[in-house]
């Protein structure tokens, strides 16, 4: 997870209807985050050579206040996968930024040693990286919570509306991540705007992971007008 201060006004025409730009320490931020599907099903079944695949995203963070509570988010920017299928899914029904590349990674030892990369414009863009000991719980309000632990999905919709899908995982072991390797043009997967803030990560880090589960999307109801 390679976390980069961003800069609020080129966030803010991504934020979903009916949620509001989220900040830690008065500071936006976009996370580049790279991870595996392990044994995947959807409604309870698995597909058939779409079980285990990686996925690399750009996100940043929403909030959306209801009458009982603050659902902390993310917002995704663009979603990589190696599969076709996948991506066009994703696109079609729920209108998710996914496209479809070639990918490999290699994630080995305790504490982990990670690496994933992904092939476009005729060669292999990486990222790796080392955990430190230790691993640690991230604190209530620390800038670890912040960037792992969000248990909520907001995607605009093509009519303008917005979806939300609630996410149930247990908190990540977080390890805070050294020998940082960015061998990566992100300027060839995004917007200019975006790829001119990931330069410097102001924090890197390696989350646990764990099993999880995603619910079934619903829409977030439009503000009523004023009268």
């Amino acid at each position: 997870m390679l976390n980069y201060e961003a800069d609020e006004a080129v966030l803010r025409p991504y934020v979903p209807p009916g949620t509001e730009l989220d900040v830690h320490d008065g500071r936006a931020y976009l996370s580049v985050v790279a991870f595996r599907f392990l044994d995947t099903r959807v409604l309870g079944i698995p597909i058939p050579g779409h079980r285990d695949f990686e996925e690399m995203n750009l996100r940043f963070y929403v909030r959306r206040e209801c009458a009982d509570e603050v659902r902390r988010a993310v917002v995704f920017i663009r979603e990589l996968v190696p599969r076709r299928a996948i991506a066009a899914v994703a696109r079609a029904i729920y209108n998710e930024p996914y496209i479809a590349l070639p990918m490999r990674h290699h994630v080995a030892g305790v504490p982990p040693t990670v690496e994933y990369s992904w092939y476009l414009r005729g060669h292999w863009h990486t990222l790796a990286a080392r955990a430190e000991e230790p691993g640690i719980i991230p604190l209530a309000g620390s800038h670890e919570e912040f960037i792992t632990e969000h248990y909520w999905g907001y995607t605009r919709q093509r009519d303008g509306g917005t979806i939300e899908y609630r996410v149930e995982h247990p908190q990540w072991k977080v390890w805070s991540a050294n020998q940082i390797r960015i061998d990566a043009d992100f300027g060839a997967l995004y917007d200019p705007a975006f790829a001119e803030m990931l330069t410097t990560p102001a924090s890197a880090f390696i989350a646990e992971g764990s099993a999880v589960s995603v619910y079934q999307p619903e829409r977030v109801p439009r503000p009523r007008a004023a009268a």
